[in-house]
């Protein structure tokens, strides 16, 4: 049994990442803001059956914490001794950032100083975090690989999850501290945000309302089903990363430090309008579309090459767009009472 900090315990991936790791026996300290960039009370739900999981062992302890606060982070480190760190809380969103931009540099810049500092000063042995395939940005050529040069950002929301890689690698450098990055592409599934796509259009189409479809609908994702992410992460947690003796800058997803960069997906790109139509089909009505053009920070498409991560732990996406759809819904319906 391993301690574990878990931030951002309360979002998405958080919950569901805290929540495999109880069951396999491990303890969890999460920390999280809860913010209210969405729903506070989706949040504390979560929270309530991480807790009700664990009770019996009670190896599930929640901080409320902001990670701007830099003097409570290093005291929570320097009382828990701390084996690994998942590093998930950040402020999320591409078209948020473009109306409150000064919320991603405290979050996603400060806070992961603050987050790396903590990790250094206490013996911190593996630090796995939160990308994005967002860093891919004016990338044209796919499958996206982690081996590609990503120094074209979109949105101020990807450059400052490019700037999180480049700030855990100069810490795996001059500190050892081994560094994995997580890039995650469009995961859905139950529990999940409700500023995300599925979530959105559920809603909508259960309210007769209609749904927003951007490019057209022409866009593709590489959607990934939270379960799927979830089995990437903890394979790569238990992995800690080993300075590469074969490094060249051909190769920026490795390093001599202790750094690695893997894509977390499904490798299966679908396009916006498919998605939405496998949604009709498990929510027995038709959506009333708004076609719109291309949006500011947004990208055409996403699909990643996942040769590294399969090639080095064995994972295999398992969840189709249909299955992992209807297993949404379901929740949905039973937490909405729809």
């Amino acid at each position: 049994m391993a301690k574990i900090l878990v931030t951002g315990c309360a979002g998405f991936i958080g919950f569901h990442v805290s929540q495999r790791l109880l069951d396999r026996g491990d303890e969890v300290i999460g920390l999280d803001s809860l913010s209210e960039y969405y729903d506070v009370n989706l949040k504390r739900a979560r929270l309530a059956l991480l807790s009700a999981s664990a009770e019996a062992a009670g190896r599930f302890r929640f901080v409320q914490m902001d990670l701007v606060d830099g003097a409570g982070l290093a005291s929570l480190f320097g009382a828990e001794n701390f084996e690994s760190v998942v590093h998930l809380a950040a402020q999320a969103g591409v078209r948020y950032s473009l109306t409150h931009p000064h919320a991603y540099a405290d979050a996603n810049l400060l806070g992961f100083l603050n987050v790396l500092e903590a990790c250094r000063h206490h013996g911190v042995r593996h630090l796995a975090y939160a990308s994005s395939s967002s860093v891919y940005g004016g990338n044209t050529h796919m499958p996206f690989s982690a081996r590609t040069n990503v120094d074209h950002p979109l949105s101020l929301y990807a450059a400052t999850k490019k700037a999180n890689e480049l700030m855990a690698h100069s810490y795996a450098h001059l500190y050892g501290l081994p560094c994995t990055g997580l890039r995650f592409f469009t995961v859905y599934g139950p529990w999940g945000r409700p500023d995300m796509a599925l979530f959105i259009f559920t809603k909508a189409i259960l309210e007769d309302q209609p749904i927003e479809l951007f490019n057209q609908g022409r866009m593709q994702r590489d959607f990934t089903y939270i379960d799927d992410c979830v089995n990437a992460v903890l394979l790569l947690l238990d992995r800690f990363p080993q300075p590469d003796p074969q490094w060249s800058d051909e190769r920026p997803d490795t390093s001599t430090a202790p750094y690695r960069i893997y894509n977390i997906a499904s490798h299966r790109p679908v396009q916006l309008m498919t998605f939405v139509e496998a949604l009709e089909r498990k929510l027995g009505k038709p959506a009333k579309k708004n076609l719109l053009p291309m949006q500011p920070g947004d990208v055409p498409a996403t699909y990643a090459d996942l040769s590294e991560l399969v090639s080095e732990t064995g994972y295999e996406p398992q969840i189709s767009i249909e299955e992992g759809i209807g297993r949404f819904v379901d929740w949905y319906r039973k937490y909405y009472r729809v």
